[in-house]
């Protein structure tokens, strides 16, 4: 079957082809193109469905409308759930999301990312495993780049995420206000910035209450298996936890097992607590009390930065933390009503 082009279609209509190029491409208005004529066109291209050649358009514009996106773990529902709000966005502008998972390997995410820039895409968006900026801000002098969820402290490249810090702190001193004071904190990677400030809020915490030497910090990655091996170790200390804050769902996942396993009833004999927020905590038993991330204001947020840049082609600066809430459910009990 032959592929239908402008100049099948031209043949067809008596169009000329820049006539049915400027219809097809949204420009009828601007060069004054009578409705008879952009009808006519339409509804030839229609019936022959079609379909316009992406790689001499991209030729032609140097556009190629398709945008990168790295991810640590696609398998994480939080990084899925990232990616599904920014491929849904993204689609509103007309643009194809390619997906690169990293598996939280730095070697992983060059290589994903060299991949991407030799499809010539558009731009990219990332959550970084790293810990050095260096090699994202070099590719940000060709192709605009916009961090999500994890960022860089001292670095020029913007980003959107949020305050992992406050929620934190918010969340440990709820626990602290309810009596606890045996709180153990089963962190993500020790080097990403989200565990960074999310420990550092549990720990400033800690220290608004004058009891900053009772730190219980441990964990070494955001796994089920993590906090499963963690929540097991807790349980087996001579004066175990009161309460567990977990900082990820995938992480409180695996500490509701090692509790279940160990004959314990939550709140009734720990309380815990989460951060992150998925609507199936609603359905455990108990429901969780979580920190609530702005997951959708994040993901919108990071495409339309990443659009603005690329359109003024000028390397964007804004750097945007945003507050999260903390719903309360069932699974968090004041230490002194047992």
């Amino acid at each position: 079957m032959q592929k239908e082009t402008l100049i099948t279609i031209a043949e067809r209509t008596g169009f000329s082809i820049s006539t049915i190029s400027r219809v097809l491409n949204g420009k009828a208005q601007k060069y004054r193109i009578a409705a008879k004529t952009v009808d006519l066109i339409t509804q030839e291209a229609r019936k022959c469905n079609y379909q316009p050649n992406l790689t001499a358009q991209s030729l032609r514009t140097r556009r190629t409308h398709t945008i990168g996106l790295v991810v640590p773990s696609i398998d994480n529902p939080f990084f899925a759930n990232i990616a599904n709000v920014i491929i849904h966005e993204a689609r509103l502008y007309r643009y194809t999301v390619i997906l690169i998972d990293s598996m939280e390997s730095e070697r992983d995410e060059r290589e994903g990312i060299e991949s991407l820039m030799s499809r010539n895409i558009d731009g990219i968006i990332v959550v970084p495993c790293g810990t050095d900026p260096q090699m994202l801000e070099s590719v940000s002098n060709q192709t605009p780049i916009v961090l999500i969820d994890r960022y860089f402290p001292d670095t020029t490249l913007p980003y959107v995420s949020t305050d992992n810090y406050l929620g934190s702190y918010n969340a440990t001193r709820m626990l602290l206000e309810m009596g606890h004071r045996r709180i153990n904190c089963i962190q993500g990677p020790p080097a990403s910035i989200t565990t960074i400030e999310r420990v550092r809020g549990y720990r400033a915490a800690l220290a608004s209450f004058g009891i900053g030497d009772s730190e219980r910090v441990s964990g070494t990655d955001f796994s089920i298996q993590n906090g499963y091996v963690e929540t097991k170790l807790a349980l087996a200390q001579p004066e175990p936890p009161t309460a567990i804050f977990a900082l990820s769902n995938t992480i409180l996942l695996g500490a509701i097992k090692a509790i279940e396993e160990a004959g314990m009833k939550i709140p009734t004999d720990l309380s815990i607590l989460s951060f992150d927020n998925y609507t199936y905590l609603d359905f455990l038993s108990p429901a969780i009390t979580r920190v609530n991330q702005p997951i959708e204001e994040m993901g919108i947020l990071a495409v339309k930065m990443l659009l603005q840049i690329m359109k003024s082609k000028e390397t964007g600066r804004a750097q945007i933390l945003l507050p999260p809430s903390i719903i309360v459910r069932d699974s968090v009990r004041p230490l002194h009503s047992r």
